[in-house]
């Protein structure tokens, strides 16, 4: 699969999650980012966003611990949540 039809199909994953705030963090996250994403970047996301929701949103927010395996720049990047819109 080509790059682009990837970011389509992982574009409507993230955004399509089931609640409004993980289609926020989780959507708002992609949309703010993956236009410069590498390969193994993408990868990394798609892989992300099949954990659990609340798990994802745990991990960015700081609630509970972080898994090694999900813990480095990316993630570091979705705990700045300077993404997400917020109604003013």
């Amino acid at each position: 699969m080509d790059h682009d039809t990837r970011l389509k199909r992982t574009r409507f994953r993230a955004s399509h999650r089931g609640t409004k705030e993980a289609d926020l963090m989780i959507g708002g996250f992609f949309d703010a980012h993956a236009a410069v994403w590498t390969d193994a970047e993408l990868d990394w996301f798609e892989a992300l966003i099949e954990e659990q929701d609340v798990d994802i949103m745990g991990w960015a927010i700081g609630s509970i611990p972080c898994p090694p395996e999900w813990d480095g720049a990316m993630m570091a990047a979705m705990r700045a949540i300077n993404y997400v819109p917020i109604a003013r």
